[in-house]
């Protein structure tokens, strides 16, 4: 008696399938963003003895974190919901003298004789422990750059009758209908008003 042949599977619709499959994980899997900061670095200048710059104490701000993310601000202890207002409070100080040419005649803080001059001289200066946390980091970046921002929308509501943010977010992205040269000059004379002077200072070796 013959032996029956064994019958061959049907493979022809297999690659069909692998590829719906493929398509179904593609579109239901979350896939994690990374975290961090958007942020253009200054072209690299060779600096000079003599044009070595003397800034004054009252002009700085100095914010420490430590190894167990606690935050010492200005030699108080901070709680991270409390920075954006405090930096708020130092960059637009506007402490110079009314007949100083360092005057800011839109600052809108309290003028202590002890804090910033203007915006212009005030400098965020940050120094992070080797074992502060990475989204510890981040979250003191995104307060201090929250602080410029709300200076900024304020002036350019004052001046334009737009916010800062925002505009420059439709032009970053496209979507802004208007003159885009001219709106970006207004943008660089917001950032002339309040520029983002952040520092950042090498971390310590051991944490305090």
């Amino acid at each position: 008696m013959a032996r029956r042949a064994t019958p061959e599977v049907n493979a022809g619709s297999m690659a069909d399938i692998a590829f719906l499959l493929l398509i179904f994980f593609l579109v239901t899997t979350t896939i994690e963003k990374d975290k961090g900061i958007a942020r253009q670095l200054p072209p690299m200048e060779e600096q000079k003895p003599e044009d070595k710059v003397i800034i004054k104490e009252r002009n700085l701000f100095i914010v420490n974190v430590n190894k167990n993310d606690q935050l010492l601000v200005e030699d108080e202890l901070m709680q991270l919901k409390d920075l954006r207002q405090a930096a708020i409070d130092f960059l637009d100080n506007g402490g110079a003298a009314s007949n100083s040419p360092e005057y800011c005649n839109y600052c809108k803080g309290k003028r202590s004789s002890d804090s910033s001059d203007n915006p212009d001289k005030a400098i965020v200066s940050v120094q992070n422990d080797r074992l502060t946390s990475y989204k510890m980091y981040i979250n003191v970046q995104n307060e201090l750059v929250a602080a410029y921002n709300y200076l900024r929308d304020r002036e350019s509501q004052r001046l334009y009758g737009w916010k800062f943010t925002e505009v420059k977010k439709a032009i970053d992205e496209g979507n802004f209908n208007g003159n885009v040269s001219a709106t970006e000059d207004k943008l660089k004379n917001i950032q002339t008003l309040f520029p983002q002077k952040l520092s950042e200072a090498e971390p310590k070796k051991k944490g305090s």
